[in-house]
Parts: structure tokens; sequence; C-alpha cells
């Protein structure tokens, strides 16, 4: 194998466009050189008895304003333009795919490099839409994911090879990058046929990255470097043995019964009365933890009640550094009631069934939806209801409404809905303090 060339020697290759912008540049530092030069001559005159070369090189036959005014603003333009040009021709291999002016992302990159501290608990196909609709707005985002599922792609994968279900982990990670580039297409795709039907890329990809790198933290991490993603993707626990357990109770009995596993749960056909981790002490990540230590706002849902967020919620260390957390806490109730696990359940009942589960004050306020379209919404949609203003849970909450529904898929959340929401609650309550009382918001 030949030795690479030296670093000057590719510099100075012919082609790359540089070595002449470098050129520009010299000459316009001289030229401004010289325009400061002929404004120390003109403050501080001496001979006029010049060769006659100097005295043209000079401009001294030029007013002294004009040549001052000429090599001055001639340099700096020289100068600007061969900057803009190097810059162009060093980013030029990194920029093919991106159609925005580089002022627009750096103006953005920095907006968001400023922007809130933010932690988001949850799972299933309701997180995404928090992060893709906050991702404008800030880099420091933090999505905390369930590590219970045990369904799908994910669970032949936790079975057949012992790993962390990577599904959630995978739909958060396309969810945080840029939703227009191939690899993050290809990140999702999902083969039909085979034997690897069934199965997404990316699942398979966080698979034998965390085989590789030995964990499947470190191959999050990793992928996310892979696809630029504004933000970072956390598993809830690193424990590989997490299973979902729920006793139901079924029509016409008495007794409860018990449901082992997450993609069992909706399909028992009974009431869900109560869902808990198998075994019983799971020890949350810690970076996990340490991420809602230090956040300044966290978003608990939407998604799933019983199957995506409380599952994060009930890991050991969560609920505790949630409540010593300072963070201004929101939980997002879904748009519609999901079968099989909520139906025909308020905004009230969800919020019942948390304090349930993780005890009452862990967040401050209540975020819901008050539209109900009926286009595109279909037979099976059943809007969530708003609780009765008269509703205990008014006494401990700050519950806001917004119209959130998407509009090509009314029972899901629209993301850049949700992110102005969540953002208009953030700034009222920093603003206002904890004293400020509940109010209707209309989304921007």
């Amino acid at each position: 194998m030949r030795p690479s060339q030296p670093a000057l020697i590719k510099w100075l290759t012919p082609g790359l466009g540089i070595k002449r912008w470098l050129v520009l540049l010299m000459l316009g530092i001289t030229v401004l050189a010289l325009g400061f030069a002929q404004a120390i001559v003109a403050l501080y005159p001496g001979s006029d008895d010049l060769p006659l070369s100097l005295y043209i090189l000079t401009l001294r036959f030029v007013p002294p304003w004009a040549r001052i005014g000429v090599s001055v603003l001639g340099g700096l333009a020289v100068i600007v333009l061969s900057l803009y040009q190097l810059n162009r021709s060093i980013l030029a291999p990194f920029d093919a795919h991106n159609q925005e002016s580089l002022i627009d992302r750096v103006y953005a990159h920095s907006r968001r490099q400023r922007g809130i501290k933010l932690v988001a608990i949850g799972g299933g196909s309701g997180l995404p839409g928090v992060l893709r609709g906050m991702k404008r707005y800030t880099n420091q985002i933090t999505a905390i994911v369930t590590m219970a599922d045990d369904g799908g792609s994910s669970g032949r994968l936790r079975r057949e090879l012992g790993v962390l279900p990577p599904g959630d982990l995978r739909s958060n990670i396309a969810a945080l990058a840029n939703d227009e580039a191939l690899m993050t297409q290809l990140f999702q795709y999902r083969f039909a046929q085979g034997g690897l039907e069934g199965h997404s890329f990316g699942n398979l990809f966080l698979t034998a990255l965390a085989d590789i790198t030995g964990s499947m933290d470190r191959a999050v991490a990793e992928t996310g470097r892979v696809l630029a993603t504004q933000g970072r993707v956390l598993p809830s626990t690193l424990q590989d043995d997490v299973t979902l357990m729920a006793e139901v109770r079924m029509p016409g009995e008495t007794r409860l019964r018990r449901v082992t596993g997450e993609s069992q749960i909706p399909e028992s056909g009974g009431k869900i009365e109560r869902v808990f981790l198998h075994p019983d002490q799971v020890r949350a990540y810690p970076e996990a933890v340490r991420a809602i230590l230090n956040a300044s706002f966290v978003v608990i849902g939407p998604g799933s009640l019983y199957t995506s967020i409380l599952p994060s919620l009930l890991v050991t260390g969560i609920i505790e550094a949630l409540r010593a957390s300072r963070a201004y806490k929101v939980y997002v109730c879904n748009v519609a009631t999901q079968a099989g696990e909520t139906d025909g359940y308020s905004v009230a009942d969800h919020v019942l069934a948390l304090e349930a589960h993780i005890g009452r004050g862990v967040f401050d306020a209540v975020l819901a939806n008050n539209s109900y379209p009926s286009k595109n919404a279909g037979e099976h949609t059943h809007y969530v209801i708003p609780a009765p203003e008269t509703h205990t849970i008014f006494q401990r909450y700050h519950v806001h409404q917004a119209d959130l529904t998407n509009e090509d898929q009314p029972w899901r959340h629209d993301a850049n809905k949700l992110a102005q929401a969540l953002l208009t609650l953030y700034q009222n309550a920093t603003q206002a303090g904890p004293s400020a009382q509940p109010e209707t918001l209309a989304a921007g």
C-alpha cells in the first residue's frame, strides 16, 4: 500500500480551488495594508521627492482621501470575496445535499445551540412527533425510551439474539435526524419478504453495531453521529431481561388475570388495572437520570399509556429523578383512545391512571387536544374527551388545551402544532412562575 501524501502536498494539488483564493486573500491583505500606509503618510507627511515608480505605486497623483478610500475599501472587498470563495471550496464536499445557504445554517445551528434543555420520555409512535417538532428549536434534546418492547422485529431480535429491543431507539433516532436524507429513509426501511421479512434495516443496523461496540447505548451514540441527529436517544435501562406485565380485569370475572409481555397486553380483551415490570427493581440507565436532573423542560408522552409511557416511568430511578428535577414537566395526553388500552378514557382518566402508578405531583401541567375533526378520521377514531372543569385534576395541575391534530391523520399529533403548544407552555411557565393559572391555548 502506498503511503498517503503529506497534508501540505495535498493542499497544493491543482484543481482544489483553494490556492487561488489564498493568493487573492494575501493580495487583499496587501492592498488593505497599503491603504493604512497611505493614511499614515497622510497624517505624517514626509518628503514628496520620490522615484517615479514609487510615486505611481503609492498613487501620489490621486488626492489623499481617494487613494486611502480605494485602498481600504478595495482591500476589504478582495478579502471578503476570497474568504467567501475559500469557505465554499472547503465546505463543498460536505454540502452536496443541503439546499440552505451557509448563513442560514449557521444561524439555525446557533439558535438551536441556545435552545431549551429538553428531555422527552416515552416510546412507540407518539414520542417521535415531539422530537420532529422540537428539533427545529433546540439541539439539546434527550429522548428516553422504553426497553420493554417484545413485539414485531424488536421482539424477534430480542428473543433470538438477546439484545435490547432496538425499535423505539431506531424510530426516535430517525425522528431527530434529517427526514429528507437518504440515510434516514434507509434506516427506516422495512423488508417485505424473505428471511428478513418484518425487520427494519435500522433494527438490524443497531443490533450489529451493538455487537461490534459491546453495548446498545454505544451503538445508539454512534448511530446518532452517522445520521447527524439534533439531539440524542437513550434507553431507559440497559437491563436486557425487562418484561412488562399487567393485571387485567376480564368481562364477567372477579379475579384479575395476569398478562405477560408488552405486545400481549392490548390483545387481552380486558380492562387494564395495573402494569408493572419484571424483575421488580429495574435500574435506570445513569445517563438518562443525569439528563432528567439537568433538564429545564421535561415532556412525558404522547404515546401508548400502559405500554409506552408507563414502562419508562416505572424503571427505578426515573420517577425519583423527575421529582428531584427543577425542570418544568408536562404530560401530553393522546389525541385518540387506543383500542385494548384506553377505550373510553377521558383526559382525566389518563391522568388518574398515571397517578395510580407513579403518584401525584410528578408533572406540573397537562397538555390535551381540543379539536375533533371528522375529515380523514375514519370510523375507528375515538377522540379522548376533555375532563369536566370541576374535576379534581384541575386543582393539582395546569390543564392546557389546544388544537394538536394532524390534518391527514387526525388521531395523531401534528408535530409543528405540538411543538408550538409546548413552547408556549414553557415560556408562560418560566415568565409567570409557579403561581400561573390554568389557561386554554391556541397553538400557533
